[in-house]
C-alpha cells in the first residue's frame, strides 16, 4: 500500500541557495552600514557630513586625517602608544593567570575545588558596575589612580572568570595519557603545564587573546575612569576630545582617527581569525 507523502507548506520549505546568499549579503550590508558610513564621513569635507547621508561622497578630501592627527595636545600616534601599551600588557596578564587558574581547575585536586569553581563562574554574572566603586576606592587608596595599574594589575590576578572558563573546558577535551606520560618521565605540574598542556592550548589561548585584545583596545569607560591626566589618555578617550559639549564638535577628524584606531582591531582579529574559530569550536561553544 502506497503511502501519502507529506507536503511541506511553502512558507516552511527552504529557499533556494540563490535566494539565502541575497538575503544574507543584504543582512551583512545592513551591518555593515555604520561603518562605510564612517568611512566615507571621514573623507568627505566636514560641512558636507551631515548634509550628505549617502555613502558616495560628491567631495574627497584627506584633511580630516591631516587635521585630526595633530589637533590635540599630542599626535594621535602618542595615544595609540598609550592604548598599546596597556593592551599588549593585558593580553600576557590574561594569557598568563587564565592559563594558571584553568589548569588548576582542569587538573589539580584541591580542597573545596567545586566550590570554588561554581564562585568564580558566578563571578560571570556580577555585574561590572557593581565593584566599579568599591575598586575605585581601593585604587585610590594605593594611589593608583591616573596610572594604567587599574587596568592592567587585575589581568595579572585571573580576574576574567570567561577565558578561565574557557580554558577550563579546552583543557579538559586534552587527554590524562598525557599527563600521566610526563609524570613518569618526572615532570611535575609547572613543567607538565609548561611543556605539554600549553602548546596544545594554543587555539584557547589565541581565543582569549583576541577577545582581550578587542575588549581592552575598545573600553572607554574604564580608562576614561582611571586615567584622566591629558598625558595618560589612550585612543578611545582621546577621540572623545574631538566632541564639544558646546555643539562645536569636530566631526570629520574625529570619524577620520576612529577609522585609524580601528585598524589594529582589524588587523589582530585577521591574524588570528582561523585559531579563534577553531577555540570557539574545541572548548564547547559549539
Amino acid at each position: 500500500m502506497a503511502t501519502k507523502s507529506k507536503r511541506v507548506p511553502i512558507l516552511f520549505r527552504p529557499a533556494p541557495r540563490l535566494v539565502r546568499h541575497v538575503l544574507l549579503i543584504a543582512f551583512g550590508l545592513f551591518m555593515l552600514y555604520p561603518l562605510l558610513w564612517m568611512v566615507s564621513s571621514s573623507i568627505k569635507p566636514e560641512e558636507l557630513i551631515f548634509r550628505e547621508p549617502g555613502l558616495v561622497p560628491s567631495e574627497v578630501t584627506g584633511e580630516n586625517y591631516a587635521g585630526g592627527w595633530d589637533a590635540l595636545k599630542h599626535s594621535f600616534g602618542y595615544y595609540l602608544w598609550n592604548s598599546a601599551v596597556i593592551t599588549a600588557l593585558a593580553v600576557v596578564g590574561n594569557l598568563f593567570a587564565c592559563s594558571l587558574a584553568a589548569y588548576a581547575f582542569a587538573r589539580l585536586d584541591f580542597p573545596l575545588k567545586k566550590l570554588w569553581f561554581a564562585l568564580m563562574l558566578g563571578t560571570i554574572m556580577l555585574p561590572h558596575h557593581v565593584t566599579v566603586v568599591p575598586q575605585y576606592i581601593a585604587f585610590s587608596e594605593i594611589g593608583w589612580i591616573n596610572t594604567i595599574w587599574p587596568i592592567v594589575v587585575p589581568k595579572f590576578l585571573a580576574t576574567d572568570a570567561f577565558f578561565i572558563f574557557l580554558m577550563v573546558q579546552f583543557i579538559r577535551t586534552l587527554p590524562r595519557e598525557l599527563d600521566e606520560a610526563a609524570a613518569i618521565d618526572g615532570a611535575g605540574h609547572w613543567r607538565t603545564f609548561t611543556r605539554v598542556v600549553m602548546p596544545l592550548c594554543v587555539p584557547a589561548l589565541a581565543t582569549t587573546a583576541i577577545f582581550t585584545f578587542i575588549w581592552t583596545w575598545n573600553d572607554f569607560f574604564t580608562q576614561n575612569l582611571y586615567l584622566t591626566d591629558s598625558d595618560s589618555l589612550t585612543a578611545p578617550v582621546a577621540l572623545r576630545q574631538f566632541m564639544d559639549a558646546s555643539g562645536d564638535s569636530s566631526w570629520g577628524p574625529m570619524f577620520a582617527m576612529s577609522i585609524i584606531s580601528l585598524g589594529p582591531i582589524f588587523g589582530f582579529f585577521l591574524a588570528g581569525q582561523k585559531y579563534l574559530v577553531r577555540g570557539m569550536a574545541t572548548t564547547g561553544f559549539k
